[in-house]
């Protein structure tokens, strides 16, 4: 069953991003009458944090669902964690919202940007407070998991290639 909308073509089965969860899966569509009007939703399951979300179909283009990057995307995003980190001197607090911001954009080159500059070698993982550590946790599993659905590679072999690129800043 095909549904379609403003921007988006979607089916059972697609792989799609919703800002603030990441990469899930379409998983039904279905109507429901409401204050006496009918109303159309898709059900979006994260599998990776067992949770579904109903998003109604009239609100997706807003909510900022869309479909998985293409290669070209994701290679931008590949190339954001060659470069060197960003060194921000503003407070942490200050930094830690816009990382959030950055992260529930959904974007996957802004997440990337997250990712590298926050990024710590083993030597230097002391130095990183435990909110640092969380919010580059959450970006470097947003990008890892959509790079392993965009390359259909396995999510722990995705994650680990994402570090051996920051790393190394070596080519995948």
């Amino acid at each position: 069953m095909k549904k379609n909308n403003d921007t988006l073509n979607l089916e059972i089965g697609d792989l799609v991003v919703y800002p603030t969860y990441g990469v899930g899966q379409i998983e039904e569509f279905d109507s429901h009458e409401i204050d006496g009007d009918k109303h159309d939703f898709v059900m979006i399951n994260f599998k990776q944090d067992k949770m579904k979300l109903r998003i109604p179909m009239e609100k997706t283009a807003k909510s900022g669902l869309r479909k998985l990057s293409n290669k070209n995307r994701l290679s931008k995003a590949l190339d954001v964690l060659k470069q060197k980190p960003t060194l921000k001197k503003d407070m942490w607090i200050k930094r830690a919202k816009e990382y959030e911001k950055n992260i529930n954009s959904g974007d996957p080159v802004s997440i990337a940007e997250v990712v590298r500059d926050l990024h710590k070698d083993q030597d230097s993982l002391e130095q990183q407070s435990y909110s640092e550590r969380q919010i580059y946790l959450t970006a470097l599993n947003r990008l890892s998991n959509e790079y392993a659905a965009v390359e259909n590679i396995d999510k722990k072999i995705a994650k680990d290639k994402l570090e051996k690129l920051l790393n190394n800043g070596q080519q995948l």
